[in-house]
């Protein structure tokens, strides 16, 4: 066992004897702060705010645990209270798992993304359930007097062999909420998981298939109107006026007003993100009623003027640029091949990659492209709110909510602690509802209206909207000497209005001569996290460019990486190198064995990659088969190096997301634009991959790991891109460089 301190004092845990119930409650905070009210202190768990990893016990022995982050899809709600339920040694058929609320004032980082959910709140919620554990322990032990040593647990069970006495835990919650919290607790060693490792289905399985409501376009509320929004047409336009007289007569109709998002004196969060600040509203009784008099009203838009804003980004200061013209996809490409042709920022370089240029007897160089892609959740953006002169409750799909709380207060002029915002379960999130421009915006149509308010974003609105993934361009060049060796490697990445570079990432570290430079373009389409931001492109260029290299050295694609990968284990180059070459080389290794590398495919033509992002380390093996032109994606092999696998089914659910999606993007999905406006709306024009279209079939093998659990969510959609553009080019014979790989219904072959 691990013996770790709890660091108790009173901002750490909370405990409460549930004197009428006989239960015991305890809360415990990663990363910060707890601090008691007194309806936390005086109140059953129902009169709780957001509480981040808490379990209650009743005196039946059932135990509520909490799930404290956003659930959008990634199964944290299960797999996050079994990681406390382990610890707890409590029967998992045992557990009740809810929604923990936002609560600032007593925890941080209830936050979905980044793939850090498990990552981040791993120890700290193990210490909860251990913490709860050994208090139930002292308290048996003061009830049979006998040692704490002496007393064992197992399914929610104490035990006293020696006396042949057990009891379940509900018979002693009440007694062990009175104790003092222990200042350190063991640990289970991994080897007496019984549910980390094990597959749980997902808590809310039987909700979401027999369609009870769970999520934020489900909230209803007594009196609640309904509410939309028309934003400009074009990114580089504002609205100069608006003639609302004939949607104000239609029926159903309250109200139609104007509001702006944010004051210009507010300090924007990086989560407000907003491409349109100032919009029309219109507010009824009924959704169809307000779609109708969207359509009548007349606004008249203008050009916006340049601005310099700043924003707060996890304490740093940063300057954003925002041009005023209507900006067009041909203006985008054309902008990215000319900043391409120029030298760029300097971010790494190793030894003389000028010299070794100069010298090769061979150079290699290609450029690819990828578009702006809309995130396209399947629950389009929607927010309740009801606020009052005194408070606001919100409720709804956020990614983001203790930021949030935070631009609503400041928004509403209201203290912090009159902010409650609950979380529903979110139908995507992807990136897109970490920027909560529309959690603001539903605050501000309620206060207006002074009545509870749902705002509902139709598919356009939100297409339209912005916070895109952004625009990407690179160009790798690879110098090989007389002898056929890798002598040199450069890399020039850039975007609008950001570059997708990660200058230490491998091939850094295995090549004696390295040049990594940047380039970026400002623009006024609004641009976001996108899974796995900025690896989502750079990630297929490298590998694809990475096979070209292989194929001019003759040599096989998976042992020419590994060589490069055992070059920077033995004997690395520099000395800020993100990854571990060792992990990196074992996904590869075990991806080339699962997938029968090198043997008969069954007349599939094969591709791999292999990336390392979100610290976690993928490989995959795409195979297919050509039909009149068009591939059919026969199987996928993925590999993945994630650390403890918490909950596998899960896991491989996680993982087949991120390849379909991976794929679907990379063959079809592009948002283009004309004078500002997006010329995609609604799926008629925007591609996306069709059940037809998905794998026929897709293995997910993980490497058996005693390191603490790493991120997945997005860690498998980046490799996938590399992996099928190779694929492609053993089954065509031609390299795919731009994104989309298909535009219309040409054919590849």
């Amino acid at each position: 066992m691990t013996l770790v301190k709890t660091t108790y004092n009173r901002r750490s845990f909370l405990k409460t004897s549930v004197l009428a119930g006989g239960g015991m409650m305890l809360g415990f905070s990663w990363l910060a702060s707890c601090t008691p009210t007194p309806e936390e202190v005086l109140n059953m768990p129902k009169e709780w705010f957001n509480i981040n990893g808490f379990l209650k016990i009743g005196e039946n022995g059932v135990v509520t645990i909490m799930s404290p982050n956003p659930e959008i899809g990634q199964n944290v709600k299960t797999s996050m209270p079994m990681i406390v339920a382990e610890e707890l040694d409590v029967d998992w058929k045992n557990v009740i798992v809810e929604q923990a609320p936002l609560n600032t004032d007593v925890f941080t980082r209830q936050l979905a993304g980044g793939s850090q959910s498990i990552r981040q709140g791993w120890q700290s919620l193990r210490m909860a359930g251990a913490t709860a554990r050994q208090m139930l322990v002292e308290a048996a032990a003061q009830q049979w007097q006998v040692p704490v040593a002496e007393i064992t647990t197992a399914a929610g069970i104490l035990y006293h062999e020696k006396s042949s006495k057990s009891i379940n835990y509900g018979e002693v919650a009440s007694a062990a909420a009175a104790l003092s919290v222990p200042e350190e607790v063991q640990l289970k060693d991994l080897k007496d998981f019984k549910i980390i490792g094990t597959s749980r289905k997902n808590v809310d399985a039987k909700k979401i298939v027999t369609g009870q409501p769970l999520f934020g376009l489900d909230y209803r509320s007594e009196g609640m109107l309904i509410a939309m929004i028309v934003h400009p047409p074009a990114f580089g336009l504002k609205i100069k006026s608006l003639d609302d007289s004939a949607a104000r007569n239609m029926p159903g109709i309250k109200d139609v007003f104007t509001i702006k998002t944010y004051n210009d004196d507010y300090e924007l969060q990086w989560s407000d993100t907003s491409a349109f600040p100032e919009m029309a509203v219109v507010v009824g009784n009924t959704t169809w009623e307000v779609m109708n008099a969207k359509k009548a009203l007349r606004p008249e838009w203008e050009p916006i003027a340049p601005k310099r804003t700043e924003a707060d980004v996890f304490g740093r200061k940063v300057v954003t640029i925002t041009p005023a013209e209507l900006e067009s996809s041909e203006m985008h490409t054309a902008k990215m091949a000319e900043m391409a042709a120029k030298p760029g920022n300097v971010l790494r370089k190793d030894g003389d990659p000028e010299a070794a240029f100069k010298r090769a007897a061979r150079i290699i160089e290609r450029h690819y492209t990828a578009p702006f892609l809309a995130h396209n959740t399947l629950e389009p953006m929607n927010f309740f709110a009801h606020v009052t002169e005194d408070k606001a409750e919100l409720a709804g799909p956020i990614q983001t909510p203790e930021f949030m709380e935070k631009s609503v207060a400041a928004r509403l002029g209201l203290p912090l602690e009159n902010i409650d915002i609950q979380m529903t379960r979110q139908g995507g999130g992807f990136g897109r509802r970490l920027y909560g421009h529309f959690v603001v915006e539903a605050a501000i149509i309620s206060q207006k209206m002074k009545a509870p308010v749902k705002l509902v974003y139709t598919r356009e609105d939100d297409m339209t909207f912005g916070s895109y993934r952004p625009a990407y361009h690179v160009t790798y060049r690879a110098a090989l000497d007389a002898e056929n060796k890798l002598i040199g490697f450069h890399v020039k990445a850039g975007g609008i209005p950001e570059s997708p570079i990660a200058a230490n990432r491998f091939p850094a570290g295995s090549v004696d001569n390295y040049l990594a430079e940047d380039w970026t373009i400002p623009s006024n389409i609004s641009v976001g996290a996108w899974r796995a931001p900025r690896s989502n492109f750079i990630a297929g260029a490298e590998q694809a460019f990475l096979d070209e290299v292989a194929e001019a050295l003759g040599k096989d694609p998976i042992d020419f990486r590994l060589e490069l990968l055992q070059r920077a284990q033995d004997q690395p180059v520099g000395e800020n190198n993100d990854y571990e070459a060792a992990r990196y080389a074992g996904v590869l290794k075990l991806v080339k064995e699962k997938s029968g590398w090198g043997q008969q495919s069954g007349g599939a033509h094969r591709g791999v990659a292999a990336y390392f992002c979100h610290n976690s380390y993928v490989a995959t093996v795409v195979d297919i088969a050509m039909e009149s032109g068009r591939p059919v994606i026969q199987k996928v092999y993925c590999a993945v190096d994630c650390g403890i696998v918490v909950n596998p089914d899960a896991a491989i659910n996680l993982a087949e997301g991120g390849v379909v999606d991976g794929i679907g993007h990379a063959l079809y999905s592009a948002m283009t634009f004309k004078e500002g406006v997006p010329q995609q709306s609604n799926f008629d024009k925007y591609r996306l991959i069709r059940h037809s279209e998905a794998p026929k079939a897709i293995e997910v093998h993980f490497v058996k790991s005693d390191i603490d659990p790493t991120g997945l969510g997005e860690p498998v959609n980046p490799p996938i891109i590399g992996a099928l553009a190779n694929a492609l080019y053993k089954a065509t014979g031609k390299r795919v460089y731009d994104q989309p790989f298909f535009t219309g219904n040409q054919s590849l072959g």
